[in-house]
């Protein structure tokens, strides 16, 4: 399935994606769990992620950050205070900054802890994607504070694609892994 376009094509693929990620963690054999993230060899991943996170606690932590931002900016702009989706100082040029301070925050949460904070940040936002209609999700104009986009792109952008974004990193991992 392409990206999500309607309320229900949000749901499920967040749910499914979801389900998915968490079957792949469940497999994660003890020594993927403890071998440490290193993909310097391969030079395709270049982006600051493959070199920032070292292990599964800080995907998980990754994703729960950005389901705060979600669920922060939603409720702050519906109760009337005009809140950027990024949060000052950070911006969308400068996001990965943002990105490294929800990494260092978290370098001493247990991944227990990880998991349990996703679960619940990905219930919240899944709760409160259910409380807009079709329309106020995916027509563009419909909140002002979303600007050119709609709002249906920022909860897809925070669960599925950012789940299938988590999975490739555990697969990379996983394939690192074998090679040893």
């Amino acid at each position: 399935m392409g990206r999500a376009t309607t309320k229900i094509d949000l749901l499920t693929t967040a749910t499914t994606n979801y389900e998915k990620l968490n079957t792949l963690i469940s497999d994660l054999t003890e020594k993927e769990l403890s071998t440490p993230f290193n993909f310097s060899k391969d030079e395709k991943k270049k982006e600051a992620h493959w070199k920032r996170d070292k292990n599964l606690r800080d995907i998980l932590i990754h994703l729960y950050e950005w389901h705060q931002l979600l669920l922060n900016w939603v409720h702050s702009n519906q109760n009337g205070y005009n809140k950027p989706f990024i949060p000052e100082p950070y911006n969308w040029k400068t996001y990965g900054n943002m990105n490294v301070e929800f990494w260092k925050k978290h370098q001493g949460t247990p991944l227990e802890d990880a998991k349990r904070l996703l679960k619940k940040s990905h219930t919240e936002v899944l709760k409160l994607a259910d409380k807009f209609s079709n329309e106020e999700l995916f027509s563009k104009g419909v909140y002002k504070w979303v600007g050119g986009s709609t709002l249906g792109s920022y909860f897809v952008s925070t669960t599925s694609s950012h789940y299938d974004w988590a999975m490739k990193k555990l697969k990379a991992h996983k394939k690192n892994c074998s090679k040893m």
